[in-house]
């Protein structure tokens, strides 16, 4: 077994659990965590693949996801926000509803 095996391993439970989490959520705050689950998992095995390999580019890569995530962190909460303004509700099924 390599040494990164337990990192490989707990980054697909982590985006297994994020899947999970989109799938069968209706809150839309509660499927927002489950993506930046999913993306810090990617993360982990981004990070984990680097040091098996021994260089630098998928800690870089792993950086741009970070940064691309507090991107999506702040448009997501300001829809998820106005949504639940508008609809007095942070369901998934309110936020279809807004085109009319």
């Amino acid at each position: 077994m390599s040494d990164v095996t337990p990192f490989v391993v707990l980054s697909g439970i982590l985006f297994t659990i994020g899947c999970v989490g989109v799938l069968t959520r209706r809150n839309a705050i509660v499927v927002f965590m489950c993506v930046e689950l999913m993306l810090n998992a990617s993360n982990l095995a981004l990070v984990a693949f680097a040091k098996q390999h021994g260089n630098l580019d998928g800690q870089i890569a792993a950086f741009f996801v970070m940064v691309v995530a507090a991107a999506e962190v702040v448009i997501g909460l300001a829809i998820i926000m106005t949504i639940f303004r508008t609809r007095r509700s942070a369901s998934v099924d309110d936020a279809s509803l807004l085109k009319y």
